[in-house]
């Protein structure tokens, strides 16, 4: 990552998951967010955000249904 944006998506999956984590912890738990919101979201992190939506989905960072995601993964920060 650079400037809060990343360069890169890493090939070794553990490293993947690491990115995807810090992703995922963009989106409020138990709140569903249309998929312009999500892309709009992401586009700020990535130019590729269609492939970052599909990372997070696949990795079960974020459920999607009927054109809406929630978050279903990741770690918490508890303040």
């Amino acid at each position: 990552m650079r400037d809060g944006r990343i360069v890169a998506f890493p090939a070794r999956r553990s490293k993947r998951l690491i990115v995807l984590d810090h992703v995922a912890q963009q989106f409020e738990i138990g709140v569903r967010y249309k998929e312009s919101e999500v892309n709009l979201k992401l586009a700020s992190l990535h130019q590729d955000y269609a492939s970052l939506r599909r990372f997070l989905v696949d990795e079960g960072f974020m459920h999607r249904e009927h054109g809406e995601y929630w978050r279903t993964g990741g770690t918490v920060d508890f303040e």
